[in-house]
């Protein structure tokens, strides 16, 4: 039986093997610890994602083979550039698609709504990084060493990975004060885990999508006061109580905090509209987003809160 051989068992992951092992597809999912969610049609390995030899030999045979890579933010500048580069191995032995988890980073500063015609243009080498994995992967494909490849961009995650639920959602459901690295009241595109995995998997399986990149559906832009207040909606939690920290204390506190240091990378995004477009991704194949307070609902579960109780997540 044919088999979606995926890389990275965190979040997007391990959501996008649920919903092909859901669909009876068989799935084999592969992270340096093994882990992955249980089921009769997962096969969860433990392998090195840098190794090319290991992962052509997983990927022989596979109906697709999916990017979901995200190592931590300080080790991008290393750890990256192998990865990337045994995926393309991997890809080009087995002539099987290329499926990349990409995200926004490569667009740099923007000032108006993100298109996947809007330039890569990030000049900050970890940002330009990801533009590169595209970039070195379409030419693979145009040049005749892969088969096929597509990059599937999402913004900020609502149920995992993202400065509202890292920083956000732990004071939230406590009702504490949360303090916010960030502007309060500033237009943010949110993209769910499930929408990603949606649209993963049909960039996989549709040939329309390959060889070029595509945004996920994604809910209208919310601030970060407006989703925290909806979080806490969807927890039963007290109203939100949120101070925005000023950059210049955000800034020092990164020489001690690794995520606060990080952030300021792309604090860009948070300081001014930050719009992803992902009309075409709808009109093209039928995708819609997930009801945002649905997406909400189980970032309040995934943090170990109780979510109220409301309509089904999907």
């Amino acid at each position: 039986m044919p088999v979606h051989l995926i890389l990275g068992a965190g979040l997007v992951g391990t959501t996008a093997a649920r919903h092909l092992a859901d669909q009876g597809e068989q799935v084999r999912i592969v992270s340096r610890s093994g882990r992955g969610p249980a089921h009769p049609l997962v096969e969860r390995i433990a392998a090195d994602a840098a190794d090319a030899d290991r992962l052509a030999t997983l990927a022989a045979g596979a109906t697709a083979i999916y990017n979901c890579l995200n190592p931590a933010y300080h080790r991008w500048l290393t750890d990256w550039p192998p990865m990337a580069a045994a995926l393309l191995t991997a890809a080009e032995r087995s002539g099987a698609p290329l499926v990349i988890a990409g995200c926004l980073y490569g667009y740099g500063e923007v000032t108006g709504p993100m298109t996947e015609q809007t330039p890569l243009a990030a000049r900050h080498p970890k940002l330009k990084m990801r533009a590169d994995i595209w970039r070195d992967a379409l030419a693979a494909q145009q040049t005749g060493r892969i088969r096929a490849v597509t990059e599937v961009r999402g913004s900020d995650y609502l149920q995992a990975q993202s400065i509202f639920t890292n920083v956000l959602g732990a004071p939230l459901l406590a009702g504490r004060r949360a303090y916010v690295p960030a502007p309060l009241d500033v237009p943010h595109t949110w993209t769910s885990t499930n929408d990603m995995a949606a649209m993963l998997i049909t960039a996989a399986t549709d040939q329309r999508a390959w060889n070029r990149a595509w945004h996920t559906p994604s809910a209208p832009p919310l601030t970060i006061r407006q989703l925290a207040t909806r979080f806490a909606t969807a927890a039963g939690a007290p109203a939100p109580k949120l101070t925005a920290l000023p950059a210049p204390l955000v800034r020092a506190a990164g020489r001690f905090s690794p995520l606060l240091g990080e952030l300021q990378t792309t604090a860009y995004q948070f300081a001014r509209p930050f719009v992803m477009d992902s009309t075409a991704a709808t009109a093209t194949f039928g995708l819609h987003h997930q009801p945002i307070d649905a997406a909400l609902r189980e970032a309040v579960a995934l943090l170990g809160g109780t979510p109220v109780s409301g309509s089904p997540t999907r």
